[in-house]
Order: C-alpha cells, then structure tokens, then sequence
C-alpha cells in the first residue's frame, strides 16, 4: 500500500520531500498564506490554490486511513478478518469501496435475510449455492421445520432465496462493478410530478440524459425541483447489463446452469442492489454537482474581492430605493462618513428637481468625485438622475455596484457596532460607497454566500462552502496586505495567524495606545503570542513606520537578508529602489542568494517588494468602468457593440454589466470560438470584454451577448 505522501506526490505531480514538507508545516500549525508565501524553497513555490488542493486532498485521506483501522478492527472483533479481506482493505482507494468491503460484517437491521438465518436456512442456501447439480427442491425438505416457522418446503427454499440475494447485495465486486457500468451506460430521466402545473423548471419535465454526459448545472436543478415537489428524478440502466452482471458472479460457469441461484440474483439485483446503487449514483452526481458549483463559487469570488479599488477620492454612495426613497452617503478617501441624507427622485418630477439640488449641494460641499450606485430596486431611475446631476460635474464619474449583501451586513450586530449613530438603510449606502472605494476591505464583512456570484450556494454543503469561500477571502486579504492601523476588525480576522479575538485586541490596542509605529508592537498585543506574531507579522502593513520593511511584505526574519541585499547591490535608505530586481540579476541571484543566506525566491520577493514598497497587487489589473452618460434596454438593437464587466460566471455562461439596468448573458456557445468545457476558462469576475447584442426581450427582461463575435 503507498502512503500518504506517495499518493500526494503522484496525484499532486510534486517531489515526495516538498509534498512531506508542506504537510509537516500543516502539522505544525502554519497556515496556507503564510507557507505559500514565506515557505517557497521548502516547497517549489507552490501556490495557494497548490496547497489548498494538498490540503483538502490529505484531510480525505487522513480520514480514509482511520475508516480503514475503524473497518479492520470491527471486522477483527467478530474473528472474521482474513489477511485476504484485509489487504483489500487497505487497497481501497475511497471511503466508499471501503464500506462496500464492510457491508457483510455490518450490524444490520432485521431483514428478511437474517429472519431465515435464525430459522437455519443458512446451510441450506450454501448447499444451493455451491450448484453442484442437486435439485433444491430436494435439500429444502431436510429444512421443514414448523417450530421455526418453516411449514413447508417453498418456504425454505423462499428462505434461501432471501439469504443468497442478500449476500449477493453485500457483494463488494458486485456493487463496484455495478456502480461503475450505471456511470458508464446509464441514464438520468426525469418527469413531472404534476405535468399541468407551470413553473421554473418545466425544461425538466419530460428529461432524459446519458450520465456521462449530464451537466452539473443541470444535476442542481433537478435537485432543487424534486425538492420542492415539482420534479421525479430516477437512474435507470437500460438493457439487461445490470441483472447479466449479477448472474454472471452468482452462477458457476462449470456447473449445470442453476435456474433456482439465477432467480435469487435477479431478485437480489432488482429488490436490493440496483435501488442502492440508484440512491449511490445520484449522491455521488450531487456530491460532484455540489463540489463543482462550489469550485465555481471560489473562482468567481477571488477575483471579485480582488477587483481593483478606486483609490483617494471622496465617494458617495447610493442606495436606490422607491418607499423610502434613496439613501445617500459621502465617505473620504479613507472611508470615514462625512454626511448622510435621503432624497426623493422617484415620487415625482418636483422631487427628483429637489432630490438632484440636495445632491449638487452634497458634491460642492465635499468635493465628491465618484458615485456609486447599487444595483438594486430603483437603480435605473437612480441611473438617469445620476447623469443628470452630472451633467453640471464634468469632473465626476459614476459606477453600478453590485449591493448583494448589502442589507445582510448594515442589519448585523457588525454595522451595529460601527455605525450606531446610523439606521438601517444609511449603513446600506455606506457599504456601497466602500465596495467601490476598497471592495475586499467592505466584502469582508458579509458572509460570501451572500455576495452574489454563486449558483446553487445555498443547496450546497454549508460546512464546505464556508470552508472554501473561507479560503479564498483568506487569501486575498493576505494577497493584498493589510494596514495594522486603518483595518476593520472583519479584515484583520482574516489575516494569516489572526482570530476574531486577537483582531479584536489589535483594535482595541491602537484605540487605546496609538497608532502602531513598528511591527515588533504588534507583540504587546493580549493573546497575540510568538506563533501567530509568526504567521501574521509579513501580512501586516505599518505605514507609520520608521523602518521601511515594515510597509512590505518582507517578513521581519527576512530583514537582515534584505538589509544585506540592498549593501550588496550598493543600495542605501533614501535611494529608488525600484530597479533593484535588475540590479539582482546582473549581480547573479545564486550568488546573492547564497551571500544573503535565504533561497532564491525569498531574494527575489525581498527584491520586488523593496522596488515598490507598499505596493497594492490590484492596482496592477484593469481599472473600473467608470461612466458618465446612462443606457437603458430599449436603446440596445442587435449588432451593437458594447464594453462591459463580468459580474458572474457559471456553468452555461457569463452576465455581463453593460451599464442597463439587466445585465446581459453571453451562453458558453457565444464565450469563444472555440469548444469550451466552462467558461471560466477565458473570462472571470471582473474582466472588462466587449460584447456584441444579440437580441433583446424587454417583457422578459432578457438581453442576449456574445463575446466571440465582438474584437476583443
């Protein structure tokens, strides 16, 4: 049997000493950021995504190595285990094949196989199936016996029947051999529960697909319509494979053909087998679904967080609303609220007059340069005002923001706490100048199922969509950095080493002492101990710092080599260092890797860090969509070409923010040119793409693009 560390060398394609490293840094309590980053040369510089995948891939493991002892050692408690069965055992290679070994020494509930083992049919049905040419209507006769409830010989020979079958199901090579021919040949159908009732998923009532080729999309919906009573979906395996497979490992080739064993197959394939295969079959094309719409989530919300921020400018935001009119709100460049209102422009046209006058007046006072716009109720009417308002601010710009979650987070116990002095839907407005501001910075604070670029989240497992939406929010904040001084206490929990508490004591510390002017402060910290100053102190920013490194993402071991580095390279504090990567490599990297005394990439992260100091990665991606005129449905006509944003993507296509009120769907056939098995290989959350219309339904609200026939 390989180990552990075997399997994830071959399965993960890396050396056995890096994957072995990587899991004892696990072992010792270091997270994914802080190996992925500060970890490179005793691992190959994987990347985060690298890691996460050896992560996941060695907890399943791990955990399939204690159902194998937990197995064995039941088995070995009933005296049955054989060094055969054992071996088999440890070769399983999924938790699955492992309990398709157990299920004959398994405590069972009472079955119509154990009844007639306590009415001694068992040697019967051994003697039946052994086939060795006697009739069993012969051997049933030594087996009447009315005491036990056997009063005649059908009812012994309806005993065996019932033992063979149930062993059969309890077959491991049967139930395998099975499972993997309904994957291969068989076919998902579904039907209506009630054909007359109209709803959402009308496509599926009269469904048919061959397994291999049914989309998880598709899968997730068929989930969700059975679960709400429209929907009957069943496994069928067309033919007679299935019952021939169980025949063929019931009957004994060399004997005289047994119709009485043939029968007992058949029964135990059609009552017991196939029902549990069907129920297996759909829970591993649900599990598959649920993983993939999960993945999906995750590569849609890193690149969202990840969206570039509209840095230095005094931002209002605003929340769109008809009732209770729309919500404004002015924060500056760091975020802080400098006014709040609430105006009126949908009532009627004297107020929407009033509505753009208060707002005038809001911009001069504050000096605003960008609106942001949620993206919710009233914001194509908010849209129009904006352009209006506009048009006596040349300088200004405006953006939709997508306000999903929003009204999650200004409702929580968080918003509370940050703005008590502020109600409800003011909050909201907060948030949505913020997301334009610092995106991650604001969507930290919601819980990432409510953000809005998932499909299917909410059906999904919880406990591993939170892990993996956990993951990526973790690396992106620890991506980017993290400024110990300004951060929220929702930002600061998700830096590597951090918890909610010692973030909690952070705050608390530069409330009540200042500012902090060093990282080494960060250990006067409560709670904050030698471990997690380790794992946190390179994710966090002091800018106030008389020591430049302490504004990178150089780790405070690593300032001596970088210290070293800049003497090398005849550098000193005050120089541009922002041709230091060139100067390295003219200097030779091995050779000041090896005089600096580190590995090769942590030289060369000290390098790029120092040549820009402070240095946000998003600002290096494509800047925002920022408009100054608005386009409403009605204008679109077919053959237009448009620029947009990527708000989403999914399995059967991209939605696109055009700058109407809808966005746009580009279907996986209109992405490329060429055949794609997921959109998200050419495009993600956040790219700008240009796009061609298709058509337009205004009743149904529905704009069709395409990208493939746009010039890119």
């Amino acid at each position: 049997m390989q180990s552990i560390i075997e399997i994830l060398s071959r399965e993960l394609g890396q050396k056995k000493e890096y994957v072995q490293n990587v899991v004892t840094l696990i072992d010792e309590g270091n997270t994914i950021p802080f190996i992925a980053r500060y970890r490179k040369e005793l691992h190959g510089a994987m990347d985060d995504t690298a890691l996460r995948a050896l992560e996941t891939r060695l907890t399943y493991l791990r955990n399939l190595q204690q159902r194998r002892d937990e197995v064995k050692q039941s088995i070995e408690n009933q005296g049955k285990l054989t060094q055969e069965l054992a071996q088999a055992i440890d070769n399983a290679a999924t938790i699955t094949e492992v309990e398709d070994l157990y299920r004959p020494y398994k405590q069972k509930r009472r079955t119509r196989g154990t009844v007639a083992r306590e009415k001694g049919l068992e040697p019967l049905a051994q003697a039946i199936f052994a086939q060795d040419g006697t009739d069993p209507a012969e051997l049933a006769k030594d087996y009447i016996n009315p005491e036990k409830g056997v009063e005649t010989a059908e009812d012994a020979l309806q005993g065996a029947n019932d033992i063979i079958a149930e062993d059969l199901s309890d077959d491991a090579e049967i139930r395998k051999a099975l499972r993997d021919l309904v994957l291969r040949r068989g076919v998902f159908v579904c039907k209506a529960e009630n054909p007359e009732t109209d709803s959402v998923y009308r496509l599926y009532y009269d469904f048919s697909q061959p397994i291999p080729r049914i989309l998880d999309h598709q899968i997730l919906a068929v989930n969700r319509g059975e679960k709400e009573g429209f929907l009957k979906p069943v496994v069928t395996l067309p033919g007679n494979d299935g019952p021939a497979l169980v025949c063929r490992r019931a009957l004994k080739p060399t004997a005289r053909v047994s119709s009485f064993v043939r029968a007992a197959a058949e029964d135990a394939y059609e009552r017991l087998i196939f029902p549990s295969i069907q129920r297996e079959v759909r829970s591993e094309l649900s599990d598959r679904a649920y993983a993939g719409a999960i993945h999906n989530f995750a590569l849609n919300l890193k690149p969202l967080l990840m969206q570039p921020p509209v840095k230095g400018f005094v931002t209002m935001g605003l929340d769109p609303g008809y009732r209770n009119g729309c919500k404004v709100a002015i924060v500056d460049a760091t975020g802080k609220v400098l006014d709040t209102a609430v105006v009126y422009p949908t009532f009627s046209q004297r107020k929407k007059e009033e509505a753009i006058a208060v707002l005038s007046g809001l911009m001069k006072k504050h000096g605003v340069r960008h609106i942001a716009i949620g993206n919710g109720t009233a914001s194509r009417e908010t849209e129009a005002m904006t352009v209006e308002l506009l048009r006596s601010f040349p300088e200004a710009s405006y953006m939709i923001v997508n306000e999903a979650g929003a009204s999650v987070y200004s409702a929580s116990p968080l918003a509370a706490e940050e703005f008590p002095e502020y109600d409800v839907n003011l909050r909201s407005a907060v948030s949505i100048a913020r997301r334009l501001q610092d995106p991650l910075a604001e969507l930290v604070k919601i819980d990432p199922k409510a953000i809005g670029v998932g499909q299917y989240q909410h059906d999904c497992p919880q406990k591993e969509l939170d892990a993996a939406l956990g993951a990526v929010v973790e690396d992106c904040v620890n991506a980017v950095g993290v400024d110990a001084n300004t951060a929220s206490r929702s930002l600061l929990q998700q830096v590597s080493g951090l918890t909610a508490a010692t973030a909690k004591n952070i705050v608390a510390y530069r409330e009540e002492n200042g500012p902090f002017t060093s990282r080494s402060q960060l250990k006067k910290v409560p709670k904050l101990g030698p471990k997690a100053f380790e794992q946190c102190a390179g994710f966090l920013r002091i800018p106030e710092s008389k020591e430049v490194l302490d504004n990178t993402g150089v780790h405070p071991e690593s300032y001596a080599a970088a210290k070293a580095l800049l003497t090398l390279l005849g550098c000193k504090a005050g120089d541009d260092f922002s041709s230091l990567p060139g100067k390295l490599e003219a200097y030779g990297l091995s050779k000041a890797a090896q005089e600096c005394a580190v590995g090769e990439p942590t030289l060369l992260d000290i390098a790029k860090e120092l040549s820009k100091p402070g240095r946000d990665p998003r600002d290096e991606l494509p800047a925002p969509v920022l408009r100054k005129d608005v386009l409403e449905m009605k204008d679109l006509k077919p053959g237009m070409e448009l620029t947009g944003t990527v708000r989403n993507v999914i399995d059967f296509g991209v939605f696109v923010d055009i700058g109407v009120h809808q966005d746009g769907l580009v279907h996986i056939s209109e992405v490329s040119s060429r055949r794609l098995r997921h959109p998200s290989q050419v495009v993600k959350v956040g790219d700008v793409v240009k796009v061609v219309v298709l058509g337009v339904d205004e009743k149904k609200h529905r704009i069709s693009l395409s990208m493939k026939q746009a010039k890119q």
